[in-house]
Order: C-alpha cells, then structure tokens, then sequence
C-alpha cells in the first residue's frame, strides 16, 4: 500500500448533492482537473469512495 495517494478533481460536481460537492472541497479539489496529494489513509479513502464517480486516483510511491 503506498504512502500517498494523488487525486485528480475529473468531472464537474454540477447536478450532485451538495454533500458530495462539500466532499471534494474537503479534499481540496476547487477547480477541474486539479490534483492535490494526499497521505493514504481510511479517512481519505472513505472521502474518495464517496466521490469515486468525480475523481481518478493512483497511488504515489
């Protein structure tokens, strides 16, 4: 299991509930095809979960 995971904001939240807008913004993610850098872990990957449909994530060794 890697140590940080990279998450790319890759699809506009416009038309989902606004918990899940909440989300990405918890995340980082403000604008379309920004990418932050996150440490790997079960809260970050629950927040992933709920955005898996908006965002592309790939482990960072």
């Amino acid at each position: 299991m890697a140590e940080k995971i990279r998450i790319k904001y890759a699809k506009s939240s416009i038309g989902y509930e606004r918990s899940q807008r909440a989300t990405l913004h918890a995340l980082g993610l403000r604008k379309l095809n920004q990418t932050v850098v996150h440490d790997d872990n079960p809260v970050i990957r629950g927040m992933i979960k709920k955005v898996n449909h908006l965002v592309v994530v790939e482990e960072v060794e």
